[in-house]
């Protein structure tokens, strides 16, 4: 009887912890917010914000629960709502979390309707004990969400798209088997993700036709029209005054504006519509990844549910690889049975690795790629 009484008084003291505001016990969110949040559709499966905060200490061994809250107006005793709940110090919402919060906020991207686009959306962490422990709360975060709005306009450029060859993009080389792109998508603004390369001779050309070798466009020709040309770039002060890359060999979003007369160098960008903006990619079979979220392999969305870009594969070992729709999320993997059961033609190059994972396995020849995820049509093919 004694030990039952204990034990009876031991939990209802952990129920009834109070805690106390002091700096040593107070709860914050710990993580970077971004100064607007940009929501379409098409990244609606992608997560929009992962909030993280402290643990406290509120003086016993006792376990705490967490909820994520959520206010529109900004009071959370008038509209306040859980929008989950841990024992842990994370929770992550998505895109389509997000959209759903903007639609409660009454946001449109309809330039028709006088709803504004933008808005703010409140959240704050409430920590407790039990059922009936005193809760604390954190201070309110509020969230700025963005709707771009829709248009009806269609880009018209004076071509199509713009090509690119030369030793500084490594995919490329100058041979016109496999030219770079930056395509129309926009009055006279050519828009592509490209690989660059700063090693070596590191130059390359713009032409406006495809292995036409006289529709060149070099770097003096942007120059002396006044253009502004982003930093990472010179005159390579070679025989035909290319381009040279000064940067770091990566991917970039490369965006040449013939109205504002700018070319500017930026992260990777969806082009297309997709269910998520890129693709991921790790694996002993990409050597420029490996089995590390430190340097997955970025397949952007460029087309409608399409994925494409440019990879290294290598044959030997393992050549193991999986794609992944959110990275560091290993849960997200797609490997070669979700491809193979969904109907998908794969290319011959890869097969079932038949390993713990099912990942796809690389039997082609060792070098670089151009691959594209076809989720329409359902197609994997390398080039």
């Amino acid at each position: 009887m004694l030990i039952a009484l204990l034990s009876f008084n031991a939990c209802e003291m952990d129920d009834d912890v109070v805690f106390k505001a002091s700096a040593d016990d107070s709860i914050a969110f710990t993580n970077t917010f971004l100064t607007e949040y940009v929501l379409t559709p098409a990244a609606s499966g992608n997560i929009g914000e992962r909030f993280t905060w402290n643990s406290i200490d509120v003086g016993v061994p006792t376990n705490l629960s967490y909820d994520l809250e959520k206010s529109i107006s900004g009071n959370f005793d008038t509209d306040g709502a859980t929008i989950g709940t841990t024992s842990g110090n994370e929770i992550a919402i998505t895109i389509g979390d997000m959209l759903g919060f903007a639609n409660e906020a009454g946001l449109d991207n309809d330039p028709s309707t006088d709803n504004p686009d933008t808005g703010e959306v409140h959240f704050r962490i409430k920590a407790y004990v039990g059922d009936g422990g005193v809760p604390s709360y954190s201070a309110s975060q509020a969230l700025t969400l963005h709707l771009p709005e829709e248009s009806s306009n269609s880009a018209v450029c004076d071509n199509d798209q713009l090509f690119l060859v030369g030793a500084g993009l490594p995919f490329t080389g100058w041979d016109w088997a496999s030219p770079s792109t930056v395509i129309c998508n926009g009055t006279n603004v050519y828009s592509g993700n490209i690989h660059l390369d700063a090693s070596g001779d590191a130059n390359f050309r713009f032409f406006t036709t495809a292995t036409d070798w006289g529709s060149g466009l070099n770097y003096p020709y942007f120059e002396d029209a006044g253009f502004t040309i982003d930093s990472n770039f010179e005159n390579a002060g070679d025989g035909d005054s290319n381009f040279k890359f000064l940067g770091t060999s990566g991917f970039y979003n490369l965006t040449v504006d013939m109205i504002n007369k700018t070319i500017t160098l930026s992260d990777p960008a969806s082009l297309g519509n997709c269910d998520y903006d890129q693709l991921w990619a790790v694996g002993a079979g990409l050597p420029d990844a490996g089995w590390d979220w430190a340097t997955p392999v970025q397949l952007m969305c460029e087309g409608d549910n399409v994925y494409q870009g440019f990879l290294n594969l290598d044959a030997d070992g393992d050549a193991n690889f999986r794609f992944f729709t959110t990275a560091t999320d290993w849960g997200s993997g797609l490997n070669y049975p979700y491809f193979e059961d969904a109907g998908f033609t794969i290319d011959s190059n890869f097969e079932n690795a038949g390993d713990g994972d099912s990942n796809f396995k690389f039997i082609g020849t060792t070098g670089g790629y151009f691959i594209s995820i076809d989720m329409i049509n359902k197609t994997i093919t390398l080039e």
